[in-house]
């Protein structure tokens, strides 16, 4: 594990493969309650032949938060990420976000797209405004990833019922019983950061609208589970019908996890994008 200063912060990271690779350095950023150890199922494919970099947001393990004090809002993990990239020293990169961190991604790419060659994005959290939504992501707009979700999660955690708010949180997501599926270290995981969903609730995150969606200029893939239930497989075909010369992969026999459910179909979908 590494550290870089940013922001007045200290940033963990991962970093492994090529240094000197002619690919560009692939950045995976995480989820919610995920960090770097996240990856671990897709880091021997995604780092053959480049270098990839797995940074924690701030305020996410190995930092142990209370949820009290600190920065935690979206607008500035996505400044965190940039002057992580231009920190290191290695842009243009190919950024790859998932789930909450595929929303920052999208933010972060908007915001500098000098910084990103490739973008992919595999069900990147949030909501859509009025211009996006269709008729069906209307009565989901309370459900999973939503507002609402994170705030009757973190409402338990709260009053100290950690497990209890956490299957709120991964059921939500996907589906009844995916909390008591999860394997051991998956579940521990999400234990270290359970208390990020505390500040997460009022985290300033803004929904997606269809003016910034196509004024999103970098290559960008999309990449669903097949199985992924609620508003995340709405909000994934909205951006990538709407984000100019964007592709969508969808993962069969996976859900909002796809890269860990299903690791090699995840990476042969990621693979010939980036090397394209």
């Amino acid at each position: 594990m590494k550290t870089l200063r940013v922001n007045d912060y200290d940033m963990a990271y991962l970093d492994i493969g090529l240094t000197d690779s002619s690919q560009p350095p692939l950045v995976c950023v995480h989820g919610s309650l995920n960090d770097f150890r996240a990856w671990v199922p897709v880091m021997g494919p995604l780092s053959a032949g480049r270098r990839l970099i797995m940074p924690s947001l701030r305020h996410y393990f190995p930092e142990h938060w209370d949820g009290q004090g600190g920065q935690f809002k979206m607008a500035q993990h996505v400044d965190d990420t940039i002057a992580f990239v231009e920190g290191l020293d290695v842009a243009p990169v190919d950024l790859l976000g998932h789930s909450r961190g595929g929303h920052l991604s999208f933010r972060l790419a908007l915001k500098r797209p000098d910084l990103v060659r490739r973008l992919v994005l595999a069900e990147p959290g949030g909501t859509l405004d009025d211009s996006l939504a269709p008729e069906e992501a209307k009565s989901l707009s309370a459900g999973a990833g939503s507002r609402e979700h994170v705030a009757q999660a973190s409402a338990k955690i709260a009053a100290g019922d950690l497990e209890g708010g956490l299957r709120v949180f991964v059921d939500g997501i996907n589906g009844p019983g995916a909390w008591d599926k999860l394997a051991p270290g998956d579940r521990m995981m999400r234990e270290d950061n359970a208390y990020t969903l505390l500040a997460q609730v009022n985290e300033g995150r803004q929904p997606y609208g269809k003016v910034e969606a196509e004024a999103l200029s970098v290559p960008t893939l999309f990449i669903g589970g097949a199985d992924t239930p609620g508003l995340l497989p709405i909000v994934l075909k909205a951006l990538a019908a709407t984000v100019p010369g964007a592709k969508r992969v969808m993962i069969p026999n996976a859900g909002h996890s796809m890269f860990r459910q299903q690791p090699k179909a995840f990476c042969a979908a990621v693979l010939p994008f980036l090397d394209g």
